[in-house]
């Protein structure tokens, strides 16, 4: 006797994979792994795969899901990543401060999840879906409440494959490859699943391996060499004390730790167990910088060698600065650059209103002023040195500013202190490390609490200090002339990038394409047959 299936149970349509419960652990997997190949992790390869998981968790979905599972991705990426936000807030703050900004943040991804599915149903989707990822960081360097651009793709390449494509196209492009590997291959997979003509894999397979081929190809012209000699540059490193929030009151503690080890470098130097620098670089914020200095005058005619210092300077109407000035052993105080890019409730108050009910120094706390648009290049020992203070290293603008003003070496003071010993320091350095690729220049760290390092150009780390330690770094690093193409090109692939995404969102969205269009095939002309459920 033959059984037979009900006509109902025979209708009913394939329940897709995956269900909502594994998209949703799919999206979670796939952010931290973001999150994993961040430094202190040398995990560069993990990004393109957290994005393939999150394109595989997204795909056939509708804006809504899409909204969610993006959000999802983004929040598990940031919390862990901006954790060391409590270590400078304090217990006093509580969580608030790490968990609202995790938030705003990971809805800049939910909006990505959301038009990455709209432009998924567009031919060549691969490239549409990376460029509405990347375009999407614009707007967040700067809205809300001053912007935060932490947390870049790019940042997650500090070496590997994807990231000679920086002395190309800047961060914006490296990002970019990264997405596009990631997604292309989750369409690939995707596909792979039931195409019947292996031809039609052809876009997403290029998708997929051009980034990373392109960027190994790039590696030989990553230029490392001298091109206007050397430059042996000291970095001291003086230490703090790792207690947050509260080094606000311990400034002439932080000064006096940074004489102090400039005065054990000048002995090791006379002793001979180090070579004399041409320039001694000191961090941000290592001293006040009010009138005269005879002891800071005196320490640099000691060395004989101009310094560039990191300090609080203050202007005759008794508003601060944050500055690097250059440090002459015969005429003293010279030339200095202002910081433009200020960290937000760090050194200016955005929204006072709002920030007054969850920040109790609102009222206490002055507004620094911004530097005047001057490029961060400064001619000091003989040469012009860019100077690319702490926050300023995760924006595309100051470094390429100071190169096109002629800056044959970079350096990035910098105080990490306020946040304890966790992952900062080393997310910092990796930025310094893909700017070095970008601009062709070696890069000189100078923390006050570390990670100190000197970094060639071609991004690899010579030599570094561990965190909570004073020391310092003497090396020889070589000076550039040459710009990339990076350099000529400016903020254009940014603009490109964010034109692209805007096009390809409207084409999504435009009428003739219906609004639950199946993604199954994405971008590549197909349709999917697969049911798919609804959200």
């Amino acid at each position: 006797m033959t059984a037979t299936v009900p006509e109902t149970a025979a209708a009913a349509p394939r329940r897709a994979w995956p269900p909502r419960l594994g998209r949703l652990l799919l999206a979670t997997a796939s952010g931290l792994a973001l999150y994993l190949s961040f430094a202190p992790r040398d995990l560069w390869w993990l990004a393109p795969l957290a994005f393939t998981g999150l394109g595989l968790a997204l795909h056939g979905r509708r804006v809504r899901a899409g909204l969610g599972l993006g959000f999802v991705f983004g929040l598990v990426f940031f919390l862990p990543l901006l954790v060391w936000l409590n270590d400078f807030l304090g217990a006093e703050f509580g969580p608030w401060p790490w968990l609202g900004l995790s938030v705003a943040l990971a809805a800049y991804l939910g909006l990505a999840g959301g038009l990455v599915t709209v432009v998924s149903r567009l031919p060549g989707a691969p490239v549409w879906m990376a460029a509405v990822y990347i375009a999407l960081e614009t707007p967040r360097a700067w809205f809300p409440l001053g912007g935060f651009p932490w947390g870049r793709v790019a940042f997650s390449q500090p070496e590997g494959a994807f990231l000679p494509l920086a002395a190309v196209g800047g961060a914006p492009l490296v990002g970019f490859a990264v997405t596009l590997a990631g997604f292309g291959l989750a369409i690939l997979l995707a596909r792979s699943r039931r195409v019947r003509h292996p031809r039609a894999l052809a876009g997403p397979a290029l998708a997929t391996v051009l980034p990373v081929v392109a960027g190994l190809a790039l590696w030989p012209a990553v230029g490392a060499e001298p091109q206007s000699g050397t430059l042996t540059v000291a970095v001291v490193q003086g230490n703090a004390p790792d207690v947050g929030l509260a080094l606000q009151g311990r400034r002439a503690e932080l000064r006096a730790n940074h004489l102090a080890e400039s005065e054990r470098l000048l002995a090791d130097v006379r002793a001979g167990r180090v070579p004399r620098p041409d320039l001694v670089v000191w961090p941000e914020s290592a001293t006040d910088i009010r009138g005269s200095d005879p002891r800071l005058d005196r320490l640099v005619a000691d060395f004989g060698v101009p310094f560039l210092v990191g300090g609080l300077y203050w202007l005759p109407d008794g508003t601060p600065q944050n500055v690097v000035v250059v440090w002459d052993p015969d005429t003293g105080r010279g030339a200095r650059y202002a910081k433009q890019e200020l960290v937000p409730f760090g050194e200016y108050i955005p929204a006072r209103a709002i920030a007054r009910l969850v920040t109790p120094f609102v009222d206490d706390t002055g507004d620094m002023r911004p530097g005047d648009g001057d490029p961060a290049a400064l001619r000091v020992a003989g040469t012009v040195v860019g100077t690319i203070i702490c926050y300023e290293a995760a924006y595309d603008y100051p470094a390429r500013d100071a190169v096109r003003a002629g800056a044959e070496l970079l350096t990035a003071p910098t105080n990490n202190a306020w946040y304890g010993p966790g992952e900062m320091s080393y997310q910092q350095l990796a930025m310094s490390r893909l700017r070095a690729v970008e601009h062709g220049r070696a890069v000189v760290v100078a923390a006050t609490s570390g990670v100190s390092a000197i970094v060639r150009p071609d991004g690899g780390v010579a030599r570094s200090t561990d965190l909570f330690t004073a020391a310092s770094l003497v090396a020889e690093v070589p000076l550039r002339r040459a710009t990339t193409l990076s350099d000529r090109l400016g903020a254009w692939p940014e603009y490109v990038l964010v034109g692209v995404a805007v096009a390809a969102a409207l084409a999504g969205v435009a009428p003739g394409r219906r609004a639950g269009a199946p993604g199954g095939d994405t971008g590549h002309g197909g349709t999917d047959t697969a049911a798919r459920p609804a959200g």
